[in-house]
């Protein structure tokens, strides 16, 4: 079978499989004061959390217009899997849903399935990846879309961040009371919960968050050993090796995977922030 796997530019692709044409990603725009930032393959981490911590104003992300995904649609491949935000947290999603529309009524059926992730980053790519080992092993395009789905439903997205600031002023926590607690240096445990964020945990000191969001994601599956651990870091290389130690020490995993996060993520994640997917 041919197939193609698109995601938002919040799908966090490694260096590797930024090399595989099977993967394709839509970027959204990044907003910082005047400042416009495109979320290709151009974005500069160093410089946007600069820019970021320059500029007084909540940085901003626009997802890509639908015409942006019916032209990806518009590919020799036969089978298109699409992996977007939640929809609680962009409109890409519904972006893509209507691009997809929008091809059909200019070409006719294609098989094109469309996933909200609800998740983001880490947990993304944790759903391209499982795409892609289904699609290599030939399965129909019905049974790989059925056996997505799942996976997506079972699969548990955790993450610390240094600061909630950047969510709470997007409107990304909605329905949660926002957490303040920095002079006491009070971390939160933050996890998605159908694709809506929710907090399980806090601890003091980031380090401290970090093990006790360890023993949750390893608490809430009992299958460890054959899942795959998605790591994703905002300019901490080292902290992402301490959650893979941490994670090594509860359980064993069939893979662990450490990348980093691009713009949106960035955004969102800020600079010092772990997300994970399993």
């Amino acid at each position: 079978m041919t197939y193609k796997i698109i995601g938002d530019s919040c799908l966090d692709l490694t260096a590797e499989l930024k090399k595989d044409p099977h993967f394709q990603i839509i970027p959204l725009t990044l907003q910082v004061g005047q400042t416009t930032v495109i979320d290709d393959e151009t974005f500069d981490q160093n410089r946007f959390i600069q820019l970021m911590k320059d500029c007084p104003d909540c940085p901003k992300t626009a997802c890509p217009s639908p015409e942006r995904f019916k032209e990806a649609y518009e590919c020799p491949e036969e089978n298109i899997f699409v992996i977007c935000l939640s929809e609680h947290l962009s409109g890409t999603y519904n972006s893509a849903v209507l691009g997809k529309q929008l091809y059909e009524e200019e070409h006719g059926p294609k098989n094109i399935c469309v996933f909200s992730s609800h998740s983001a980053s880490a947990g993304e790519l944790n759903l391209a990846l499982y795409i892609r080992d289904l699609c290599q092993q030939g399965l129909p395009f019905a049974e790989i879309e059925k056996r997505a789905t799942a996976f997506r439903d079972d699969m548990k997205t955790y993450f610390v961040l240094e600061s909630l600031d950047y969510l709470r002023k997007n409107g990304r926590l909605s329905g949660l009371q926002a957490f303040f607690a920095t002079t006491l240096n009070i971390k939160p445990v933050m996890a998605g919960d159908a694709g809506v964020i929710v907090k399980v945990d806090q601890a003091r000191g980031i380090t401290k968050a970090l093990q006790r969001m360890c023993d949750h994601a390893v608490n809430a599956v009992e299958d460890a050993k054959e899942r795959v651990l998605v790591i994703a870091h905002c300019n901490c290389p080292e902290r992402a090796q301490l959650v893979k130690k941490e994670m090594e020490k509860r359980s064993s995993f069939r893979d662990i995977i450490i990348t980093e996060t691009a713009g949106v993520a960035t955004v969102y994640a800020n600079d010092g922030g772990i997300v994970i997917a399993l």
